[in-house]
């Protein structure tokens, strides 16, 4: 089959890999019919190099067709229609049941002391090859995959892998009062939609924040009271704006949709950078001990939230050694939550907003589809954030 290969840092390639197969009667192979390239896919594009192998297949956001289920299956049969969630679950440890999947304690990265196995998502999380292919195997497909109907395009659907479950986490982890007030940092495919989910669960006002034109236009025609980093002199300017409309207070949460690729912290992109140049031997534990992450996103939150607010982290970080404000968080009384999204703790309540009102805005969420030949240049466009891209869809 063919399949997105990561080769080292900017360096992508579509290669030929073996054909997936059946490994454990748990298992399922899914022929993939659209597959999303993610915000956190350039992390490992551009900042978490030291955990990469060259060959990793790349992807984490599928849906297709089942081709062949294994005998421990029992509610997938071949031909149905299904979405793959990015994380890989049991379904029946304790977390799972406490709707924490991924935390499973069936496939927890114990070696590296990491959660849930991911697709297609480095050593740290189980070097799983991922969905960015023609084919892919799912483990747990006895509680992962969501059967989805026949019939409307793919685009219906194809977001419940990640998008829409970690934009849902993220508005219920923010904790927004009927009516309140919450600020979303970056509005690239998951802070767009957060805006989104927050207008359908009834927040009052909804902010987005951003510096690329067609991420601000886009939110805007949806509602959203934009503001381009561009037009302030620093992030204080900007904290004073919001504060004005809020009567001097800050909104009740703010969404930190930006993580490590913040731009700003000079010295912080320095560090990562070095890192990503040590021999592979020695970059993975500089890395494990001394990362650092870009924070200006998430100094600019916890200045903006209002005191006694909730921060809701979304964007990925994956510093060891960062440095916060703990005088202010403490004094500020400030809640924080964070985490990969739980998908199938959501997927239900998600589902209904699925129709073809299309309350999301699902149907036209993607800015660009290309064949799956086409990966380089799709990274490197979204990298860029040239043409546009805000969200790529890709078909094997």
């Amino acid at each position: 089959m063919k399949a997105v290969t990561w080769q080292g840092k900017r360096d992508v390639r579509v290669e030929d890999a073996p054909d997936p197969k059946i490994q454990e009667p748990t298992d399922a192979v899914i022929r993939i019919t659209s597959t999303g390239l993610c915000g956190s896919d350039l992390h490992l594009y551009e900042v978490l190099t030291p955990f990469m192998t060259p060959g990793d297949i790349l992807g984490h956001e599928p849906m297709g067709i089942v081709e062949e289920v294994g005998a421990g299956v029992p509610d997938l049969a071949v031909g149905d229609r299904v979405v793959v969630p990015f994380q890989i679950a049991c379904g029946d440890c304790w977390m799972c049941l406490t709707g924490l999947p991924t935390q499973c304690e069936t496939t927890q990265v114990t070696g590296e002391g990491m959660g849930a196995a991911l697709f297609g998502y480095t050593r740290l999380y189980g070097a799983v090859p991922g969905a960015q292919a023609e084919y892919l195997r799912v483990p747990q497909a006895q509680f992962g995959p969501i059967k989805v109907p026949d019939g409307p395009p793919d685009d219906r659907f194809v977001y419940l892998s990640d998008v829409l479950p970690t934009a849902w986490q993220a508005v219920t982890y923010a904790g927004v009062p009927e009516g309140g007030s919450v600020a979303v940092l970056g509005l690239g495919p998951i802070g767009d939609m957060a805006c989104r989910v927050a207008q359908v669960r009834g927040a009052g006002r909804v902010f987005g924040v951003d510096l690329v034109t067609e991420r601000l236009r886009r939110a805007r025609a949806r509602g959203v009271e934009t503001y381009d980093l561009r037009d302030f002199d620093s992030e204080k300017e900007l904290v004073s704006a919001i504060r004005d409309e809020t009567d001097g207070r800050g909104p009740d949460a703010v969404i930190d949709a930006v993580g490590t690729e913040a731009h700003g912290s000079a010295a912080a992109r320095l560090a990562q950078q070095a890192s990503a140049l040590l021999p592979r031997k020695l970059s993975g534990p500089f890395a494990e001990r001394f990362s650092v992450d870009r924070l200006a996103a998430l100094y600019t939150a916890i200045d903006l939230v209002r005191r006694g607010g909730t921060l809701s982290l979304v964007g990925v970080y994956g510093g060891m050694a960062d440095p916060l404000p703990l005088l202010t968080l403490f004094d500020k009384q400030i809640q924080i939550r964070m985490g990969q999204a739980n998908v199938r703790r959501w997927s239900d309540e998600i589902l209904p907003y699925l129709t073809d009102e299309d309350p999301l805005g699902v149907d036209d969420f993607a800015t660009h589809r290309v064949p799956l030949a086409e990966a380089p240049r799709a990274y490197e466009m979204f990298q860029k954030k040239r043409d546009g891209a805000v969200k790529v869809l890709m078909t094997p």
